[in-house]
């Protein structure tokens, strides 16, 4: 039996390889690339597209690599869109999404600010990969959010924790893992299923008045599992699977925020549903 210092290195080490495995390699150098035609703050809204669209990681991701893929896609189709980096932690480079998610919910309301003064817009429209879709439901619930949100979409978001199929589960056999965890990279500890952070969150109701929220799925998520626990129950809700849209869909959770134009196209609906159209497999050949 391994010895209980190298065991729990060894099970803390498999959940962080999880989860950088599961990023873009290029977030090494996060924010080295420009964004292109994205946080342009000169950018007013139009009569067709009234809300600026903001951008929000998700966990060891940053404001540009997450959202090469969707950005350029929306501002093909005449959305202002912005992105943020949140969750850095003191002494760790290149990634972000790490920090404590209560105070990654501050950083996402000075920024939601920044953006509404800088378009003129009353309302933001928010789209989140991962931690960056359910992250913002704190904002929206604790942090007066609901006021400035008019729509908050999450492509694979960890809304109600995860199980990483069942390692999470692990912890309680290794004494101090889930201390360590907590102190080394403290969004990991609150995206764990039944974590005292999404205790909070979705307590009394998943919602709050006033914001449109939409949640898309796939079948296929190694990550946020099971990935029904991305779905959120209220009136106001509408949970999406791409699958069902498009069974030759095979993305899984980091391809679903990085290129899924299925998704994408989900997207677009949730963000202007007066003008939806029909998602197929052929909406990968959309053109704006």
């Amino acid at each position: 039996m391994l010895p209980w210092k190298h065991a729990r290195r060894l099970l803390t080490a498999l959940l962080l390889a999880i989860a950088f495995a599961l990023v873009p390699a290029a977030a090494a150098h996060a924010g080295s690339a420009p964004s292109s035609g994205w946080n342009n703050y000169s950018c007013k809204p139009s009569a067709a597209h009234p809300r600026p669209v903001i951008l929000v990681h998700g966990t060891f991701g940053n404001s540009i690599d997450n959202w090469l893929g969707l950005a350029p896609y929306l501002v093909k189709r005449g959305y202002c869109v912005f992105s943020l980096d949140y969750g850095q932690l003191p002494n760790v480079p290149f990634f972000h999404g790490i920090g404590p998610i209560d105070k990654s919910a501050e950083q996402l309301d000075a920024y939601v600010d920044k953006v509404l003064d800088a378009t003129g817009a009353a309302k933001a429209d928010l789209v989140g990969h991962s931690q960056g879709g359910m992250m913002p439901r704190y904002y929206l619930k604790f942090l007066g959010g609901a006021d400035k949100v008019n729509a908050l979409v999450g492509l694979a978001p960890s809304n109600h924790g995860s199980t990483l199929h069942g390692l999470s589960g692990l912890l309680p056999y290794f004494p101090g893992a889930a201390d360590l965890i907590s102190e080394k990279t403290p969004a990991l500890a609150d995206q764990i299923a039944g974590s005292p952070f999404l205790t909070k969150l979705n307590e009394g109701g998943d919602t709050v008045p006033g914001v449109q929220y939409t949640v898309i799925v796939t079948k296929y998520d190694e990550v946020v599992t099971p990935y029904r626990s991305s779905f959120l129950d209220g009136p106001n809700v509408h949970n999406v699977v791409v699958q069902d849209l498009c069974l030759l869909d095979f993305s899984e959770h980091v391809a679903i925020g990085l290129f899924d134009r299925i998704a994408f196209h989900e997207v677009t609906n949730a963000l202007d549903p007066a003008h939806a159209t029909r998602t197929t497999c052929a909406s990968v050949f959309d053109r704006p």
